[in-house]
């Protein structure tokens, strides 16, 4: 109904601001002398603080599940995504960094395929190869630029689709809330480890910076949720790709960062392919977003 998509689009459009702005604060933190590796644990603890407030008021039955082994494989694809998309942004272009996490959709029915056995549609296949075109023109090969960066954004994509198939796997049974706590939870102890190694105290300056991370992801993804209480997640998940293009304002803003022939064409075949993709499956309840997945 023309509402119902009026106020999912104001929904879905508020969230990918949000994820556009979380990608440039993870960008001025390492400017700032932030190493990817803190940026991620305060992401973590950011998200698991937000959900405090919901395990305080369902109590233990919240957390309890039978399928920890899911949610722990949900969690650590989700975590490589985390960590490869926050490099991609403090080396790449924002607007570039970003499209190539939202790439994921290109490799999902693959994944899908090969481990729950979902076959894809016929016309998923030429549609997905044609995809990963765009996504080789934005990452450029070795004759055009070759860019290490550029192949660690386009693994966060991969990353981000492993984790959305893991989820898909234990998503019967597992509410949203209990997904997104053990994601961060996990995440919080797994990112922990590598900090004695390679992160330094943060002044209260640049926490502050970390801390509105973790505080725009976190309203992003509660801005999606309402988006695709509105709509069907076909509809929405096209929505969100404004994200780049607010990223794109952003880091022309703030860096005079401009995308050359090859990424704008890329870009336009990734975004296209990925609309596909998702108008090619059926609707289904609001899943994780790549941001969240890997964010």
């Amino acid at each position: 109904m023309p509402d119902n998509l009026r106020r999912a689009a104001l929904h879905a459009t508020a969230a990918a601001a949000s994820f556009a702005c979380m990608g440039a604060l993870v960008k001025m933190a390492v400017q700032q002398g932030g190493s990817e590796v803190l940026i991620v644990f305060v992401r973590n603890v950011v998200g698991v603080l937000a959900l405090l407030p919901w395990v305080l008021r369902h109590g233990r039955r919240a957390l309890h599940t039978r399928r920890f082994g899911g949610h722990l494989w949900r969690s650590l694809f989700g975590l490589l995504g985390m960590y490869s998309l926050f490099y991609a942004l403090a080396h790449l272009p924002l607007a570039e960094a970003l499209l190539l996490n939202y790439a994921s959709p290109l490799f999902i029915p693959f994944i899908a395929w090969l481990v729950l056995s979902e076959r894809p549609p016929a016309l998923m296949i030429p549609a997905a190869l044609l995809g990963l075109a765009g996504v080789a023109l934005v990452v450029k090969p070795a004759s055009l630029g070759f860019s290490f960066a550029s192949w660690v954004g386009a693994a966060s994509g991969v990353f981000a689709a492993c984790a959305m198939v893991s989820l898909r796997h234990i998503s019967d049974t597992e509410p949203a809330q209990r997904v997104v706590f053990y994601f961060s939870a996990i995440g919080v102890l797994v990112s922990a480890l590598p900090l004695w190694w390679f992160a330094a105290l943060p002044s209260p300056t640049l926490l502050l910076w970390m801390v509105a991370t973790g505080l725009a992801a976190t309203n992003g993804q509660l801005q999606l949720t309402r988006a695709y209480s509105f709509a069907p997640a076909a509809r929405v998940g096209a929505m969100g790709y404004s994200a780049v293009v607010f990223a794109g304002l952003i880091g022309w803003l703030a860096w005079s960062e401009t995308p050359d022939g090859y990424s704008l064409l890329g870009a336009m075949l990734v975004i296209g392919t990925c609309v596909l993709a998702g108008w090619q499956r059926a609707p289904q309840r609001p899943p994780i977003s790549p941001e969240d997945a890997a964010s």
